[in-house]
Parts: structure tokens; C-alpha cells; sequence
């Protein structure tokens, strides 16, 4: 606990103690972390990539400690000490750097690396998730109260509402079928469902998920692929060894006999901005919807 804080909460109980004020209120004084606390010089940790992009969106990346590995944008995020990565945590990288408040995205864990945090005397928020502009909204809130800083939130999520209205347009009959490949790791491919962050920002840009008859990210046959023939392919940008080139993934089995494949439409995509649902959302939605309609 910081010394500071401790013995400025030491002598406001006094204070309080001295003035006769109820003991229902100074009990809620005590358990109730003010806004000014909040603001203070709280160490914050954040664990996943939007969570991050909102502190920083809120003006507020100078009080971060520490970051996940996917917490990538803004580049300055970098810089701070990485903790792991946000779905496979483990309690000795994230109390190294000592944080007095931890922000977690929806599915940070795993959860009994989520349960020893909890346990160590940290205020430890779950930021909520989901997949469209609410969810959006739902999360700069949550992080900007948690941060003290919920009037600043409540406009910033105004804003991203407002300018969402105006370029996410739900899909009609004549949409696109888009596929979206998380992976084609050794010919096997990866596809997203629904209820997942990849349909949602399909929907919000205007396409159809080619793949609807299951939920989350599924590895799917080559005849599941060539049977939902798919008119375009959206993937992440990436590199390394989950890199492949447009030739080497329309010559497989799966897509060749594709609309996908004769159009030659692959978009990729930074993942981080396509399917994190924070403050970039809107401009992943534009980019997406542009390559996908040819605006």
C-alpha cells in the first residue's frame, strides 16, 4: 500500500471520527475508493490491446506500469514492461511490476491466475466485452471509471456512437459472403463463427459471415469452405511463421474453386484495429467496408 495514501486515509478517519459523523458513513468512506484516489498515483496494469488503446484514448497512458503482449497500439505501449499474454497469465509476471489496479479485458485468465490476483489485495476491473458499438461504449466507460475519469469516458463513447451510426450499415441480401480465416497453418484452416469479434465487425461493415453453423473460431473442412463459397477472404496482417501469401491460400483445396479464389479478394487487415472493438473501431469499420464494396 502506498504510505502516502495510508496515512492521508489515516488522518481523514480522524477527522471524520472528531466531526461526530455517523458510523454508516465513515464506514462507507472507508471501503468506497473516491475519484480523487483513482486519479491519484494508482499503478495501473492493463491486460489486452483495446483496454489499452481506451487508457490511452482517455489521456491517461502516463499512469500504466505495465501492458500484455497484444497491447501493441499505441507504439509508446511498447515501451512498458509486458506481462504475458492476456489469456495465459500467470500471477509473478503481473505482480512484478506492482500495479495497484488491473484492467482486464473480457477473457483475460486463465482464471486461476485470475483468482490469485483477486486474492492479493489489488483492484482487479473486468472491463466488459461484446461486439458492436454498445460494447465499444461499454468498455470506455467501465475503464474510465475505474481510472476516475468517467466524464472524459462518457464523451469519448458518445462520440465513437455517434461517428459509428454513420459508417456501420447492417448487410442485406446481395452482401458479400466474407470468410475469415484466423489461420491456414499447414493447409488446416481456421474460420470464424458467430458470437466472435470477426463476425461482428462483418456485420458492422456491411458483409455476411460466409460461416454461420457454429460458434467461436472452429478449424472447417475444405468441403465446409467450398460449400459456403465464400466471395472474399479477410485475414490479419501478420507475419512470421502465420504468414502466407495470396497464391499459397487460394491453391488450396478449400478455397480454389471459390469466388474468393477467381476474384483474387483477400484483405488483410491489422488485427489489433479489426477485432478489437475499441476506440479504432470506426476505422476499421470504414477500411473494411471500402475494401469490401470498393468505396
Amino acid at each position: 500500500m502506498n504510505r502516502t495514501r495510508a496515512g492521508g486515509g489515516l488522518v481523514a478517519l480522524t477527522s471524520l471520527m472528531t466531526a461526530t459523523i455517523g458510523a454508516a458513513f465513515v464506514w462507507v468512506a472507508m471501503t468506497q475508493p473516491t475519484a480523487e484516489a483513482a486519479e491519484g498515483d494508482r499503478r495501473v496494469l492493463s491486460l489486452g490491446g483495446a483496454v489499452t488503446e481506451i487508457v490511452y484514448a482517455l489521456g491517461q497512458g502516463d499512469r500504466l506500469v505495465g501492458r500484455d503482449t497484444t497491447s501493441t497500439w499505441p507504439s509508446e505501449a511498447t515501451d512498458l514492461p509486458d506481462v504475458g499474454y492476456v489469456r495465459a497469465l500467470s500471477p509473478e509476471g503481473v505482480l512484478s511490476v506492482e500495479p495497484d489496479l488491473i484492467l482486464a479485458e473480457d477473457g483475460a485468465g486463465p482464471p486461476e491466475a485470475v483468482e490469485v490476483l483477486r486474492a492479493a489485495n489489488i483492484d482487479f476491473v473486468a472491463v466488459p466485452g461484446g461486439f458492436d458499438g454498445a460494447a465499444v461504449a461499454r468498455k470506455i466507460e467501465a475503464v474510465g471509471a475505474a481510472l476516475g475519469v468517467s466524464p472524459r469516458a462518457e464523451e469519448l463513447a458518445a462520440r465513437i456512437q455517434a461517428d459509428l451510426s454513420g459508417v456501420a450499415a447492417p448487410p442485406d441480401e446481395d452482401a458479400p459472403r466474407v470468410l475469415f480465416v484466423m489461420s491456414a497453418a499447414g493447409g488446416r484452416m481456421m474460420a470464424a463463427g458467430t458470437e466472435t469479434a470477426a463476425d461482428g465487425i462483418l456485420r458492422m461493415a456491411g458483409a455476411r459471415n460466409a460461416m454461420t453453423g457454429f460458434r467461436g473460431y472452429k478449424q472447417v473442412s475444405d468441403e465446409a469452405v467450398a460449400a459456403a463459397a465464400p466471395d472474399a477472404v479477410l485475414m490479419m496482417d501478420r507475419g512470421g511463421e502465420h504468414a502466407i501469401s495470396d497464391e499459397d491460400l487460394f491453391a488450396s483445396p478449400a478455397l480454389r474453386t471459390t469466388p474468393a479464389a477467381r476474384a483474387g479478394k483477400v484483405i488483410r487487415m491489422d488485427g489489433l484495429k479489426l477485432l478489437g472493438f475499441g476506440p479504432r473501431t470506426v476505422e476499421a469499420v470504414t477500411d473494411l467496408s471500402a475494401a469490401l464494396h470498393g468505396e
